[in-house]
């Protein structure tokens, strides 16, 4: 896919229209053929009771980073929401920052399944995600609730 500057932006206000994305200053790095690289930097107000990046805040961010990912290479065009996500943590981020390199590894027509890398500032491999999506448009554009939810994560 052709990384186009329009997209990036789309990309950019799609995070940046849920207001706990904002809170966590999730923020995109760079664009990648197969998915998307984001960056959460750690705060005092992040850490867990052990000086850690907490871990809702890690699987806050693999869960957007997929989304976002899906929302690049549709360009915006489809209504999204996460079935599963399951993180492991591998090491504590204390300080820095927290990178999600998110691969789309397989979109079908109803599910998407996303694989997230999680380093460290210094390139330390800290965890890893998996994460699935539904394309609520292949269901014919309804939530149970009847309205389309356009957000994802």
């Amino acid at each position: 896919m052709k990384n186009s500057k329009e997209d990036l932006a789309r990309a950019r206000a799609f995070i940046a229209k849920i207001p706990f994305n904002a809170f966590l200053g999730l923020e995109i790095l760079r664009a990648h053929p197969d998915g998307i690289t984001l960056r959460c930097k750690v705060r005092q107000e992040l850490l867990n009771s052990h000086g850690a990046l907490h871990g809702g805040v890690t699987a806050s961010l693999v869960d957007v980073a997929v989304g976002v990912a899906i929302q690049h290479r549709f360009r915006g065009t489809r209504s999204i929401s996460t079935v599963e996500l399951k993180v492991s943590y591998f090491l504590p981020v204390t300080g820095g920052a927290l990178l999600a390199r998110a691969r789309l590894l397989r979109v079908g027509s109803t599910l998407c399944v996303g694989r997230v890398d999680l380093s460290d500032n210094k390139g330390n491999l800290v965890g890893t995600a998996i994460v699935t999506y539904i394309f609520l448009d292949a269901r014919g554009g309804k939530q149970a609730g009847g309205s389309p939810n356009a957000e994802g994560s």
